[in-house]
């Protein structure tokens, strides 16, 4: 092999057939993990990948330099109070993982976070998890379980040291430091201790990685015998666990993409029998959060029954399929989110105009009271409120401009009380920065939100084309929010415009935008990204040749797709972890997470109708002979469980087939989120922004 000559896969026969159809598939192979072939030709593509790169050696090593310059490297988080401590993260300088830590209240009615400085000691500070001597000798550290005793004395966490997210579950004795012999394998993430502290409650994932079953764990006897609360054999659905914020209650979720149920155990009996909160119905969604309002055990429930953008309801917690009272009526264009409930109030999530809000809810007057921001666009949601009755709101907030902020929120007066923002070094003054929302019209008329940032310095993105970095997502009513990121700066401090197509299928605009971009309206996604990148060339914001775009996950499916869809509009693709071999994948329910994904979309095994519709835009399917494809970068991991490795394998084989340029990155100790330090992250982001710099030309 040579820089000229990437790596060739053999081609093997391999016929699929369904519904009469046949496809050759000569890259299927790949598919075989422990095979040492498999495992040399990924290495020859890193080596390859490597080589095609090496001219961009020392760009890489300086965008690392700016990010990390633009990093307070040793740092504190704003603490946050849970029983009679105040629990923190810290990171220090040269470190890869974070410390957890936690210092005593001052008194009881101590609300406010102290304010701590990096580098100054704290008075009582206790270490609760070193991440980096947990990581110690591993090429990979994941937590994916971490949680401490309501009365103070035990801690639980999770580690997972393969990237492939089946964790590990330990506890430690906070009183003595001892670690504890219990120990509990193969769990899914977010592992958690009944308020009593004497029972770990975790659930386990079946054969296709889904989490199908909660277990009951006393502390102290063999994992053996520990106790099965409940079982999911549908496959389409997956399970979880956590006690209310009340600790009431044990709640047992289950969910598919359209379908979910509860459980209740009563937490100071949970050997008992679970009682459900509603039956499922297909196509029926809900969720619910206990309150204690005029004295009465009550659940307030968020559902889609008759209410496309969901409504609030509240319910006696002892019969909650009775009498249901409505809290917050449904109103078409605010998708209601969620809902989360504290003694005196509760916090409503919601989307209304594309934006992310919050609302005080009044138990007693069934009336939401919107907390307020400045921005034209932002994101904010609450983060880190365990106490049942605070008189204070912990709130998250950003922007495409603004670093992340922490703000509390105080109840009684409506102030917005700041306790820290993100610390960017050298000099970042967000004025100097602009964030705009433009509107794409699509092929069928649908308007299109595209959001812009950029550099003011370099002017207005429409006055002359410039380089732009075009991100998508669509899936799962997942939206992508105006948020602030320190490795964008070195594009924006080099003229580039970054934008985000917010398309069909994502949840931006509601449920309905939604549903306009799944199962049989899937290519709504694709179209939409396609008119979002005419709009910003037709208007002057760029030109194809200016034009790179990404996505990940399942938006690296609509990289693929519009890859295919219109090579001429983008100089590159950047693909992380895609999903570009849908089709084979969701024909498979021995895969992980197949059944599941059925009801996003649709069931090719068997019906004709969806398998005809999904062949026609899997990427992998779809690569063109005699099409001048963009340059293509495709990041992957091999032990990824959500997007296996071999996706892209076969899709950079099938490429170079037809004569494109086409890169595969595998990293081989990592999973889905990829590497996982710090450093070695952002190493990787400056692996793929110098590829994006070099396609654009402006490289230093």
């Amino acid at each position: 092999m040579t820089e000229s000559l990437p790596p060739a896969a053999a081609r093997r026969s391999f016929a699929r057939t369904h519904h009469g159809d046949t496809f050759e598939d000569p890259y299927e192979w790949l598919r075989a993990k422990d095979d040492d072939e498999v495992r040399a030709h990924l290495e020859a593509e890193n080596a390859y990948t490597e080589a095609r790169t090496a001219h961009l050696a020392g760009l890489r090593e300086h965008v690392f330099e700016e990010i990390k310059a633009r990093t307070l490297e040793t740092d504190l988080s704003v603490p946050t109070r849970r029983g009679q401590w105040w629990y923190y993260g810290r990171t220090q300088e040269g470190k890869q993982y974070g410390i957890q830590c936690r210092a005593p209240l001052a008194s009881a009615d101590d609300w406010t976070p102290p304010a701590l400085v990096p580098g100054d000691p704290v008075p009582g500070e206790q270490v609760l998890l070193d991440g980096n001597e947990e990581a110690d000798g591993q090429e990979f550290f994941s937590l994916g379980s971490f949680e401490v005793s309501t009365d103070g004395t035990l801690l639980l966490y999770g580690v997972d040291l393969e990237g492939d997210e089946r964790y590990t579950v330990r506890l430690r004795d906070l009183v003595t430091g001892e670690t504890l012999p219990d120990v509990i394998e193969n769990t899914f993430a977010g592992a958690t201790l009944s308020p009593d502290g004497r029972f770990v409650v975790y659930t386990t994932v079946d054969e296709a990685w889904r989490p199908d079953t909660v277990w009951l764990h006393e502390i102290g006897t063999p994992t053996a015998s520990d106790t099965r609360l409940f079982h999911e054999p549908d496959e389409r659905y997956w399970v979880g666990a956590g006690f209310t914020r009340s600790d009431r209650y044990l709640v047992i979720g289950l969910g598919s993409s359209v379908t979910s149920e509860e459980w209740l155990l009563d937490a100071s009996d949970l050997r008992g029998q679970p009682r459900v909160v509603w039956p499922r119905v297909e196509g029926v969604e809900y969720d619910s959060s206990h309150a204690v309002v005029d004295g009465q055990d009550v659940l307030y429930i968020l559902h889609n029954d008759g209410a496309l953008d969901f409504e609030l309801v509240r319910v006696a917690a002892s019969d909650p399929s009775g009498p249901r009272e409505t809290a917050l009526a449904h109103e078409p264009g605010r998708r209601l989110l969620g809902a989360s409930t504290f003694r005196d109030w509760g916090v409503v999530a919601y989307r209304r105009d594309g934006l992310a809000r919050i609302g005080l809810l009044d138990y007693a007057a069934s009336a939401v009271r919107e907390i307020g921001f400045e921005e034209p666009l932002y994101s904010a949601g609450t983060a880190g409120n365990p106490e049942w009755a605070p008189p204070l709101l912990r709130l998250g907030y950003g922007s495409f401009v603004t670093p992340s902020t922490v703000y509390d929120y105080d109840v009684a007066t409506g102030d917005l009380l700041l306790r820290k923002q993100q610390p960017v070094l050298g000099g970042y003054d967000r004025a100097d920065y602009a964030q705009q929302r433009v509107w794409a019209t699509a092929a069928d008329g649908t308007q299109v939100p595209v959001s812009l940032v950029w550099k003011r310095s370099f002017g207005e993105p429409s006055a002359s084309p410039r380089p732009v970095h075009l991100y998508g997502y669509g899936s799962y009513e997942h939206s992508i929010e105006p948020a602030f990121s320190v490795a964008r700066l070195s594009e924006l401090d080099r003229g580039v415009v970054f934008a985000v197509a917010h398309v069909r299928g994502g949840g931006e605009m509601g449920r309905q935008w939604y549903e306009d971009g799944k199962l049989l309206a899937k290519r709504n996604t694709f179209t939409d990204f396609v008119d979002a990148a005419r709009h910003l060339i037709a208007r002057g914001y760029t030109t194809p040749a200016q034009l790179v775009a990404e996505g990940g996950s399942a938006g690296g499916l609509l990289m693929g797709a519009v890859a295919n869809l219109a090579p001429e509009l983008f100089a590159g693709v950047l693909a992380d972890v895609p999903f570009v071999d849908a089709l084979t994948t969701i024909l498979d329910p021995s895969l992980p997470l197949t059944v599941i994904e059925w009801d996003e979309w649709g069931d090719p095994l068997h019906d004709a109708d969806v398998y005809a519709y999904m062949k026609s835009y899997s990427p992998y399917e779809n690569v063109r002979e005699g099409v001048a494809y963009p340059r293509i970068l495709a990041v992957t991991s091999f032990n990824d469980t959500r997007v296996l490795y071999v996706e892209p394998a076969k899709w950079v084989a099938r490429l170079r087939e037809v004569g494109a340029d086409a890169l595969l990155k595998c990293e081989m100790v990592a999973g889905h989120g990829g590497v996982s330090g710090r450093y070695d992250s952002w190493r990787e982001r400056a692996f793929e922004l110098a590829w994006l710099f070099d396609v654009l030309g402006v490289a230093d």
